[in-house]
């Protein structure tokens, strides 16, 4: 079918489909989305909505982190790392009804690296400079050096119709994709309704007819909800509500290790955070193990710069002189900086209840080091911005090797490196790695938690309701 404007085709989808007696699926978060622009989302409710669910990327990762292909079919690396080939599958749609193929694919990598859309996901694919339609099922990219992450980085770069590659407004509120399920209905500050797509390329799926997100701002009234089965689902739930939904009938706490961490973040562009030595001085006044076990009721580790499941890279952190909390160790560098106290500092804190609760901990253990700490509570929508400002030549370089060498072990060197860097004087003060959990009713089947956070097994979901 030929390719509609993409007015048209936005215009097509702003309707809810499906009988009465369809299949729903009631997933309750606890806020609404900032968006849903597929290259221009970061928050996370924004990202766990669009991603698996209503677009898709060339190649996909699983539950077990292993590259699989999506709507790449297949690819061939030449010897040099330099040019990838991609062959895509044939007979996929949009949700509009347009043909998917590589016109699609390049213009989606034009529009990440595009100035004018401004993509926080453009320095996963700098290295890209040459993009090369062959035939309508052919891609080619060709990089400047070698970057041995591109294929997992292709993962969470949807394909989005051509027509979009010029318009930063179009996918923000009414999303084109090629996954298994198609934007329907968006009520603000009530709910997200996708709808089956009948034109998904794998036969037989997804096998629910429609999944609505309802935004719900109370935890208890979440918890209320899946117990009484007014919700089937409750994705990414904080360790309280995980403690407390354990054990109850019919309700099933899928978790793994989350490769995401808590983080005090720090502008290094704020008055004395520009030095170094105070932000080591922040990481010896923590003491993350008291935050895990009263914060997360014990259900997690200490973090540093790479999650404990990647378990090929990630030191441990007792590799971290800094780590360990020294009080008067802190003090001194904070003296050795010119620091006198009080130091006032102000600390913006995401709406969850597990982070107010670390955030309240750290509050307490940095005053004991002359910190004066003024919790504000921020909604996602202010909170998702550059808040770090940091930028160091020896750390970029680490990195770049990283990414450019072939060599397991030059890359392995290069990433302890940018470990230990990071870790105690880097922009981020790591607190831990928590347990990534999500609550399912009695009536589902067929969910697989992943680490990533994205509801990627929705598509395999069945309801006995």
């Amino acid at each position: 079918m030929a390719k509609h404007k993409l007015a048209v085709a936005l215009l097509a989808t702003s309707f809810l489909t499906g009988a009465a007696s369809a299949a729903t699926l009631d997933v309750a978060m606890d806020t609404s989305p900032a968006g849903l622009d597929p290259h221009l989302v970061t928050a996370f409710n924004s990202v766990l909505i669009v991603q698996s669910n209503i677009y898709q990327g060339l190649t996909d990762t699983t539950a077990g982190l292993q590259v699989v292909p999506n709507l790449a079919d297949s690819w061939e690396i030449s010897a040099d790392g330099l040019t990838y080939t991609f062959k895509l599958h044939a007979g996929v749609t949009f949700h509009d009804g347009s043909t998917f193929d590589a016109e699609d694919v390049a213009a989606s990598i034009r529009r990440v690296q595009s100035t004018e859309i401004a993509s926080p996901l453009a320095s996963r694919i700098s290295p890209i400079t040459g993009i090369e339609v062959l035939d309508p099922l052919t891609v080619r990219f060709t990089l400047n050096a070698p970057f041995a992450p591109l294929l997992s980085s292709l993962a969470g770069i949807a394909i989005v119709p051509a027509e979009a590659e010029t318009n930063k407004e179009a996918l923000q509120q009414v999303p084109v994709g090629t996954g298994p399920f198609k934007f329907a209905e968006w009520q603000p500050n009530g709910f997200i309704s996708l709808v089956k797509f009948d034109g998904y390329r794998e036969a037989g799926k997804p096998h629910v007819d429609e999944v609505k997100f309802h935004f719900v701002p109370e935890a208890a009234t979440r918890q209320v909800g899946l117990a009484s089965g007014e919700y089937d689902m409750l994705p990414s739930i904080d360790p309280a509500t995980a403690l407390q939904l354990q054990g109850q009938p019919g309700i099933t706490v899928h978790q793994t290790r989350d490769l995401g961490y808590t983080l005090v973040g720090m502008n290094v562009t704020r008055g004395p955070l520009g030095d170094a030595r105070v932000r080591e001085a922040v990481n010896m006044l923590l003491d993350r193990q008291e935050i895990i076990d009263g914060a997360l009721f014990g259900s997690g580790v200490p973090g540093g710069p790479l999650s404990p499941a990647l378990v090929d890279w990630a030191l441990p952190t007792s590799e971290y002189a800094c780590y360990t909390q020294n009080v008067d160790g802190a003090k001194a560098l904070l003296a050795a900086a010119g620091v006198t106290g009080p130091v006032k500092i102000v600390m913006k804190v995401l709406p969850r209840q597990d982070t107010r609760d670390i955030a309240q901990v750290v509050q307490q253990q940095l005053a004991a080091g002359g910190f004066e700490v003024e919790l504000v509570n921020q909604e996602i929508g202010q909170f998702v911005t550059n808040v770090f400002k940091y930028d160091d030549a020896g750390l970029n370089a680490l990195l770049d090797t990283g990414r450019n060498v072939t060599d397991p072990a030059a890359r392995k060197a290069a990433y302890d490196a940018a470990q230990r860097q990071l870790a105690c004087t880097g922009p981020i003060a790591h607190i831990a790695y928590g347990a990534l959990s999500t609550a399912t009713g009695p009536n589902v089947s067929g969910f697989e938690i992943n680490p990533l956070g994205r509801l990627t097994s929705l598509v395999d979901v069945t309801l006995a309701k």
